[in-house]
């Protein structure tokens, strides 16, 4: 049952919360884990560290988003498929009007000079936000020198050797899958406690309900886009592309861009070489999942293929079909597996995996954290080869944007030391990096 320092919050008041939670989730899934971790079990006290975390193991093994998952499996632990949906929906839907706020901007003004400060501004930000974030998540799951090194292999892995993220995860999981056998207490401990959740009970009949549904949500509309339209229309073209890349972008936007990049450019002509990278900064500097970037792309796609339809109109039908194909199947996975999940919390052997695949995926972060805050920090960064063929990233330090450095700095003593709000921070150095550019 659940314990009594755990109590059940009313579905209004967790409907507020999470629509708070979505506004404030920037920072890609390091900084909005952090945020979920702070609200929900810190302040609010919902959810205990335990399973919390059980929870982040099991969404980090699925394709696409993994803190919009979490915050589907965490409404759905709370109020059942209701909350899944309100938790996971408002965690998307600040993102999604930003974006295409932002897109439309993007097609209208170009790359005005008051735009590209605030866009400026935010990067540094941004970074700010990442690296405190990635190191509040490791104080909180690294627990022990086995999982430090777990973590520091996966990032070595990751930026020196550029192995394959699900490769990374696998061979963390089998890791942790042994070591709980061999030395338990160093991967964590299963528990028998069982919470009262609306849906936690897993049935046959259940899973084959919510995977008829689910697939018919996901699918039925691309046929019917197909049937109406035709197979060459760039609606159904949107859909079927990011259908596909759905079920394979394991390890998040950063893992599945150049795939994107690619197909969008050389296939099907929705992209110019380096759009993509204007994409990727809205999706890193509003809310919601950075996955979203998947929403420009579409965007793009059908406003320079508008069809019969005015080309902002298409635009806005090509991110809608976009964002649904993307997030559906992310629903799809937790009302199907976390019942399952639930059910194991007892099982030795997967608490053992699902902790050193966290452990490793705080590897996997600061792997990202180090990417950005290159790119970020330096105009012009070349990669060398080092020793057993590393990769090795090095900056042309003449390139080094010094208002951008010290912006990142201040952003990060405002929220580490100061402890400054986030959205208050983030406000500031758009409006710094505006007013910086504006004055050059």
């Amino acid at each position: 049952m659940r314990p009594t320092e755990f109590p059940t919050p009313s579905f209004r008041e967790a409907f507020r919360t999470w629509a708070a939670i979505g506004l404030e989730s920037f920072g890609g899934p390091a900084g909005q884990i952090a945020v979920m971790h702070r609200v929900l079990v810190e302040e609010r006290r919902w959810i205990d560290e335990g399973r919390f975390l059980h929870a982040l193991n099991y969404c980090m093994l699925l394709p696409g988003p993994e803190a919009q998952q979490l915050a589907t499996y965490v409404g759905w632990l709370l109020h059942g498929w209701r909350g899944g949906l309100v938790a996971g929906g408002l965690f998307v839907l600040p993102g999604f009007v930003a974006i295409l706020a932002l897109s439309v901007l993007y097609v209208t003004a170009g790359h005005a000079g008051l735009v590209a400060g605030l866009f400026f501004g935010l990067k540094a930000a941004v970074l700010a936000v990442v690296i405190e974030a990635v190191g509040r998540i490791g104080r909180r799951v690294l627990k022990s020198g086995t999982l430090v090194a777990l973590a520091a292999l996966a990032f070595v892995a990751l930026f020196f050797f550029q192995c394959p993220f699900p490769a990374v995860v696998v061979t963390a999981g089998l890791i942790g899958l042994v070591g709980a056998r061999v030395a338990p207490g160093t991967f964590g401990s299963a528990t028998d406690e069982t919470l009262d959740a609306p849906a936690a009970r897993p049935s046959r009949t259940r899973t084959v309900r919510v995977l008829v549904l689910g697939i018919a949500l996901w699918l039925g509309p691309i046929a019917a886009l197909r049937l109406a339209l035709g197979p060459d229309h760039v609606f159904v073209d949107i859909a079927v592309f990011f259908s596909k890349a759905a079920v394979v972008t394991f390890g998040g936007a950063y893992a599945v861009l150049a795939y994107i990049a690619q197909q969008a450019v050389e296939t099907y002509g929705w992209l110019a070489p380096g759009e993509m990278l204007d994409g990727l900064g809205m999706a890193e500097t509003t809310p919601g999942p950075l996955v979203q970037v998947v929403q420009f792309v579409g965007f793009l796609g059908a406003y320079r293929d508008p069809g019969t339809l005015p080309p902002l109109v298409a635009a806005a039908c090509g991110a809608v079909i976009t964002t649904w194909v993307t997030f559906v199947p992310c629903f799809l996975w937790i009302f199907l597996g976390a019942p399952y999940i639930e059910r194991l919390r007892a099982h030795t052997g997967l608490t053992g995996a699902l902790t050193a695949i966290t452990a490793s995926v705080v590897g996997v972060i600061l792997n990202l954290a180090l990417w950005l805050g290159l790119h970020v920090l330096f105009a012009r960064v070349e990669e060398t080869t080092g020793p057993l063929g590393m990769r090795v990233l090095v900056p042309e330090w003449a390139t080094l944007d010094a208002f951008a450095a010290a912006l990142a700095v201040v952003a990060f003593v405002a929220l580490e030391r100061l402890k400054v709000p986030l959205i208050p921070t983030l406000l500031a150095c758009a409006l710094a990096g505006a007013a910086w550019r504006l004055a050059a």
